[in-house]
């Protein structure tokens, strides 16, 4: 069963990696980057349907093989992702570019793999689903701000980010209505987060910057999840000593593959004014 789990993963990542190729591609084609104009666009609406098959592919993978097995598997997606938008581009991937991926998902499995499995049923309050929210969206708009001044390569990553951190506010609260306890208007709150995050996104791409747009919501996602279940669900953080190193030095690998990223992933054609 574990084999076969690794196998829905690995296809999962592949279509996922697919659909944010096809709609970065959209987004930086086009002279109006907004979510009312993309949903009329056939590619980014195939996008985002080969994105819902690898993510219903990864939850199936989970009733058949452990987190610890499956969630390193879905790091692939970045790795899948760079030769999907080169293809798309017409041309080939760097070396470089390929390389940097590697060590930002050798980094981001060192991460997953050092988070300890949470076994208890989440719970949040009401104060404490508002605390999220807020802090979600405070951190968003300020990397959105930020953002506004950067440079094409630095907005590209911190929309991205923006975009990260409201996708884990969404996926705490979506863990707690699917496993815990709950108040009837976490349902309502859910989708608004998802929906921004999405717009930020779309922004990301439309800079041009695949590889950091992407590379850089691989981490942020899942990274404020963790946080934000530490600090509000009371999920446990590693506190070993090794595991505090592991932890560290992969994250001091991915930050030095998304340096290294920005570096070597050339430019897609973009609107950068619009991105703006």
């Amino acid at each position: 069963m574990t084999v076969l789990a690794v196998g829905l993963a690995l296809l999962g990542s592949l279509f996922f990696a697919l659909g944010a190729a096809l709609q970065q591609f959209e987004a930086a084609s086009t002279v109006n980057v907004n979510l009312r104009h993309l949903i009329r666009r056939p590619r980014w609406l195939l996008g985002g349907l080969a994105i819902a098959v690898g993510t219903a592919l990864h939850i199936v993978a989970l009733k058949y093989g452990p987190l610890t097995v499956v969630q390193p598997m879905g790091v692939a997606s970045l790795l899948f992702a760079l030769p999907c938008a080169a293809a798309l581009q017409r041309r080939r991937p760097q070396p470089g570019e390929l390389a940097a991926a590697a060590v930002i998902a050798i980094g981001l499995i060192g991460l997953v793999l050092v988070v300890p499995e949470h076994t208890g049923d989440p719970h949040l309050s009401t104060g404490g689903a508002a605390t999220l929210l807020a802090g979600a969206a405070t951190a968003a708009l300020a990397l959105w701000i930020t953002a506004r001044q950067a440079s094409p390569a630095a907005r590209a990553g911190l929309l991205a980010m923006a975009a990260g951190v409201l996708y884990g506010a969404t996926a705490t609260l979506t863990r707690v209505l699917v496993d815990g306890n709950w108040e009837p208007w976490f349902l309502l709150a859910v989708p608004m987060p998802a929906l921004i995050a999405l717009a930020l996104l779309q922004r990301a791409y439309a800079v041009g910057h695949f590889g950091i747009s992407f590379a850089t919501l691989q981490v942020a996602d899942p990274l404020t999840a963790v946080a934000f279940g530490a600090l509000l669900l009371g999920e446990p953080l590693p506190t070993s000593t090794s595991s505090m190193l592991i932890a560290l030095a992969a994250a001091a690998l991915t930050a030095a593959g998304t340096v290294a990223l920005a570096r070597t992933t050339p430019m897609s054609p973009t609107h950068d004014a619009i991105a703006r």
